[in-house]
């Protein structure tokens, strides 16, 4: 009994050989593991590669097999010419150990196959089915731009490169690609890129690269080997500390008038290695004899179209007079940057330059000029309603919490809007008039938020590299396209978007369609901001204004709040109090033709085309009488498929009553500034005025007798505001 107890088959017994094959212990013990062996490899067969790198990777070594040709099926045919990913190590033990070095054949082949080149990845994704290596994500997110301007393709050092970061600096931008060589290799450069694109650090990094390399000797007393003049001293003072941020091994002094000159003749007898300033000053040194310009080696002129114009080419000659010798192949390298370079910069600065001379531009002849990261917008707005109106522009467009800055003509422009009431932020102006020591005090709050509104004249039109400004209010239309180009580019900078505003009266329009053609961009024509706009941007700023206030503030609130609750009801003491925090406690009604107070836009369409503004003046006859001095300022809209208008907003209710829509006239408030034509012949002709020129008018003013109509700038008026051309916020300050 006991030896047929030992001879029983397994339940799998009808699988294998006669029993006689099994007679003994020692030969029934083999067959059983001869069997388990063969059903291993059987599931081996349809595991998967994931299934078998996990399995190896616990094991640390293959299970040893009978045939090469079974063990072969462990990884996917192509795994001898692909790399393979590792364990958390960076490696695959697929070796056999040192004892089982002279194994079966099996084993010797698996680790011929699967050894591989490894690859080191994280635990998690030790074993994967994939065995090729995948581009990282990081990679495949770098954008043209950043792979062409990796500081790996330019002799940057690792010091700088450390100092660019702290900067956020992270590679560099395409005028920064474009110029660095050139000017790493001291050639003449001319240079040209929209505004916001970082010109600066296209000349500042490559020349401190090469100074540095250059192992200067730093004795005291030495003269600077590099000269950068700036029209501004905002722009010197912001070029000097953009230089500063690029290295510490060089000595860098920024002279501008208005302040002390003990301080600068110090930095001479100390030495200077790069000199940043504005002509006046350095010109002044140059002539006490205190400065030593001999030694310049690159020279450099920012905002050079400005530079090079009537107000400073003489001080400019005189002081690179010194540096240069006519037809010299020695002179300094002259480098001559800006945003905008009319032609008549490359001939004039031709004289500072050698024979040859690379341009580099940006922009071209065809392309959009100023920045393209910016919307621009025109409102028509009378200038007696202009300040008024600026407080809602920024409401909207900037928010309490925002930036903005307002570019005026003239300084007393400039001061009467600083005080302006309209306008609910805290405000600062900055003018030619104001101290230096003032003027960097206030651009130096302005950056750190200390106030939302800074008022200026051209001196902060230029270079000014203010962080996140969302708004530029031009109160008119520039003297120049220049102007407005550089104004528009103090917002939208560093791939952030920005919104510039420009006002202009009808008067001005030929003058915005001139820019729009010379600068190459479309102002989209918007009216002045609807009561429902207001509310929404103020009850936006109130809300952000509550998440601020701690618990404790408002549990000291919370009895008069009861108090205000039971005695307005809870709705209706949040809207109050909401109202007042965004100081929006009272709001004028505006026409969106005009901006003129007091006034609602209607639009009356048409299902045909109109020939004649005249169908409509009839049309409106035939539903409210007399209409002569109720609507104004009517126009086409765009394909004269209707026209707007103006009405008083005491007169809309009753109009809405009698009005009657019919199958081709259909009556609606207007939200917004519709879509008009360009034609200037569909004035108001029933109030004797072409276009709110004054026309025959003699006292002017547009559709207003006594000279106040909406957009009215003078004719042939001579009573109270005929002028038209006189820009002052006096009498608005007084409505």
């Amino acid at each position: 009994m006991p030896a047929r107890t030992e001879t029983l088959p397994d339940t799998d017994s009808s699988m294998e050989p006669p029993s006689d094959a099994a007679a003994s212990p020692e030969r029934a013990q083999k067959h059983r593991k001869n069997k388990k062996e063969k059903k291993k490899k059987h599931s081996d067969k349809h595991q998967s590669p994931k299934e078998q790198c996990s399995q190896l990777k616990e094991n640390g070594k293959l299970e040893d097999g009978e045939e090469t040709g079974e063990d072969s099926n462990l990884l996917p045919p192509k795994a001898k010419k692909h790399k393979t990913r590792g364990d958390a190590r960076g490696e695959v033990s697929l070796k056999k150990s040192k004892g089982e070095k002279n194994g079966t054949g099996t084993n010797a082949t698996v680790t011929k196959e699967i050894k591989v080149e490894t690859i080191p990845l994280s635990s998690e994704s030790s074993c994967d089915s994939e065995v090729e290596q995948e581009p990282s994500e990081a990679s495949e997110e770098l954008t043209q731009e950043q792979r062409e301007g990796a500081f790996s393709n330019f002799k940057i050092s690792q010091e700088t490169i450390e100092l660019l970061k702290g900067r956020g600096v992270t590679y560099l931008f395409p005028i920064q690609v474009q110029t660095f060589n050139f000017v790493y290799n001291g050639q003449d450069c001319v240079a040209q890129a929209r505004t916001g694109t970082g010109k600066t650090f296209s000349f500042a990094i490559p020349l401190v690269e090469k100074l540095q390399s250059s192992q200067l000797e730093r004795k005291r007393g030495r003269a600077p080997q590099v000269l950068v003049l700036t029209p501004t001293r905002e722009l010197a003072i912001q070029v000097a500390r953009d230089f500063k941020d690029v290295t510490k091994r060089l000595s860098v002094a920024c002279f501008y008038g208005g302040t002390d000159y003990k301080p600068q003749i110090f930095s001479i007898r100390s030495g200077i290695d790069i000199l940043v300033g504005t002509p006046g000053r350095i010109r002044d040194h140059l002539q006490n004899q205190k400065v030593d310009l001999s030694q310049v080696k690159h020279v450099v002129l920012d905002e050079v179209d400005q530079m090079l114009d009537m107000g400073f080419a003489d001080q400019v000659e005189d002081i690179l007079g010194v540096a240069y010798k006519k037809d010299s192949q020695e002179n300094p390298q002259t480098l001559l940057f800006s945003a905008t370079c009319p032609p008549w910069v490359y001939s004039v600065g031709k004289k500072y330059m050698k024979g040859k001379f690379e341009q580099i531009d940006l922009i071209g002849k065809r392309t959009q000029k100023a920045a393209t990261t910016v919307e621009h917008l025109a409102i028509e707005c009378h200038w007696s309603q202009r300040a008024a109106v600026i407080g809602d522009v920024i409401q909207v467009y900037s928010g309490i919490q925002g930036r903005t800055i307002i570019f005026s003509e003239t300084k007393r422009e400039v001061s009467e809007l600083a005080v302006n009431p309209y306008i609910k932020q805290d405000t600062q102006c900055l003018h030619g008039d104001i101290p230096q020591k003032q003027r960097e005090i206030t651009l130096k709050g302005f950056r750190d938020g200390t106030f939302g509104v800074l008022v200026a004249t051209n001196v902060a039109a230029r270079g000014l590299d203010i962080p996140e400004v969302d708004l530029v209010i031009q109160c008119s239309p520039p003297k120049d396209v220049d102007s407005y180009i550089h104004r528009s580019g103090r917002t939208g900078r560093a791939g952030r978007t920005g919104v510039c505003i420009c006002f202009y009266q009808r008067r001005e329009e030929e003058q915005l369609r001139y820019v729009e053609q010379k600068a190459g961009l479309t102002f989209k024509r918007v009216g002045v901001p609807t009561t429902n706009d207001i509310i929404k941007a103020s009850s936006k700023d109130a809300l952000k204004c509550l998440e601020s206030v701690t618990p404790a503030a408002i549990e000291l609130f919370n009895t008069i709040a009861e108090k205000l609750i039971a005695e307005r009801g809870a709705v209706e003491a949040l809207a109050a109090a909401l109202a007042h925090i965004s100081g929006a406690s009272s709001i004028e009604q505006r026409s969106l033709l005009t901006s003129d107070a007091g006034f609602i836009t209607l639009v009356m369409s048409c299902s045909v085309e109109m020939h004649n503004i005249s169908l409509a003046w009839k049309e409106l006859r035939e539903q409210f009488g007399s209409v002569d001095d109720k609507v104004k300022r009517m126009r086409f809209l765009k394909d004269k498929m209707g026209v707007c208008f103006d009405v008083a907003v005491a007169s809309l209710k009753e109009l809405q009553e009698q009005w009657k829509d019919s199958r081709r006239w259909q009556l609606s408030v207007a939200t917004e500034l519709p879509e008009l034509e360009e034609s200037q012949r569909d004035g108001d002709f029933r109030n004797h005025s072409f276009n709110g020129r004054g026309g025959f008018n003699r006292r002017g003013g547009g559709f207003n007798r006594r000279g106040r109509g909406g957009g009215g700038g003078g004719g042939f008026n001579r009573g109270r505001n005929g002028r038209g051309t006189k820009r002052s916020f006096d009498r608005a300050f007084d409505r």
